[in-house]
């Protein structure tokens, strides 16, 4: 049975309502995964789409992940796969976008970092890689205004796909030349799916000012870890909770002060642990390893921010300090220029009652 985070998250909760307060930062969530249910419904409504259901709760197992589940990551990106169906015009782009911005708004969450794969997009609403990354784009610059989270933009290849697809994803990103984007990430398929054939992709995206982040250490072990560092070069790690099968890898992140992207719910669900209690965070956590806590895809799991900063609270028994420690961690490792970094360093320091210390970047 695939975990349930509301099996311990009560949000009618004190300490829900306290974290929910807390300004929060995302650093790792896929629009893909950001759909909401009623919108997915209208969706397929509008453009004749079938569905095995028309209301909420009725389609709920069908998309999201549930304690009838299976956890293991076949499900889980069964489930996936299933939403990305419904990209399937940009004007359903736009509107999912500026939900998930809207979505964040209302999570008290004030800077996120939103990731998408623009040939999956692509592929869906038959449009050319350059207009699908402008017009998501677009929609960020206008909704992180109208709804007060400073969004910036991540873009995702597979490595399960060609290094030609992901080649011609940077031409366009390039070729866009948007300030709202920052990064480029490697994700997919991370078992027998080498990084290193991304290499000259992604250190010509360095080379061009964007950031890199690589998913490793969530569906194979800490060698890929060290492959995404050593190999990519990578800024952060998106998951990289299995690091801790590897001492000399944990060694190699502190050293490196490469900040990982840790998402709870999401690798309870998709079988990275088999108990809340056996999650890596904790040792992660006590380790010093820079660590953050994200949602990955909130609609898929059916969760909130607050909701897996309390999980960690409850569940895994992080004291809250050490979450805020996971908070600013986050503020540290954003994907901003310096002078942008500090200024929310000095936002989330003064709001979360910490002194006025400037934070440096880790790489």
């Amino acid at each position: 049975m695939a975990f349930n985070t509301h099996s311990i998250v009560n949000r009618e909760s004190d300490i829900w309502q306290t974290l929910w307060a807390w300004p929060k930062i995302e650093l790792h969530r896929h629009l893909e995964g950001s759909i909401r249910l009623a919108t997915l419904i209208e969706v397929a409504q509008e453009y004749g789409i079938p569905l095995p259901a028309y209301t909420v709760e009725q389609l709920r197992p069908h998309v999201q992940v549930t304690s009838e589940d299976e956890a293991n990551s076949a499900v889980f990106l069964g489930k996936f796969d299933m939403l990305r169906k419904f990209y399937c015009s940009m004007d359903i782009i736009r509107r999912i976008t500026r939900e998930a911005i809207e979505d964040a708004a209302h999570d008290n969450v004030r800077y996120m970092e939103l990731r998408f794969t623009p040939h999956a997009l692509a592929e869906q609403t038959k449009l050319c890689y350059e207009d699908v990354i402008a017009g998501v784009a677009e929609v960020v610059a206008q909704a992180q205004e109208d709804c007060g989270v400073r969004t910036r933009l991540i873009i995702s290849v597979n490595r399960h796909e060609s290094v030609t697809i992901a080649e011609k994803v940077l031409d366009a990103t390039l070729e866009v030349n948007n300030s709202e984007i920052v990064a480029l990430d490697l994700a997919g398929q991370e078992a027998n799916h080498a990084a290193a054939p991304f290499r000259d992709v992604f250190l010509r995206a360095k080379d061009h000012g964007l950031f890199l982040t690589v998913h490793a250490g969530e569906w194979d072990g800490a060698a890929n870890v060290r492959e995404a560092i050593e190999v990519l070069e990578a800024d952060r790690i998106g998951h990289g909770v299995r690091a801790v099968e590897d001492s000399e890898v944990v060694q190699l992140v502190r050293q490196r002060r490469i900040t990982l992207e840790v998402c709870p719910t999401s690798n309870m669900q998709s079988g990275v642990a088999a108990r809340l209690e056996q999650h890596p965070l904790i040792d992660l956590n006590f380790l010093r390893v820079p660590t953050t806590i994200n949602t990955d895809d909130p609609s898929l799991s059916n969760i909130t921010l607050t909701d897996e900063l309390v999980l960690c609270h409850m569940g895994l028994g992080l004291p809250l300090g050490r979450i805020k420690s996971c908070v600013m961690n986050a503020v540290r490792a954003a994907f901003l220029p310096e002078d942008e970094r500090n200024e929310l360093n000095m936002e989330f320091r003064a709001a979360m009652g910490l002194d006025d210390t400037i934070l440096r970047p880790p790489w």
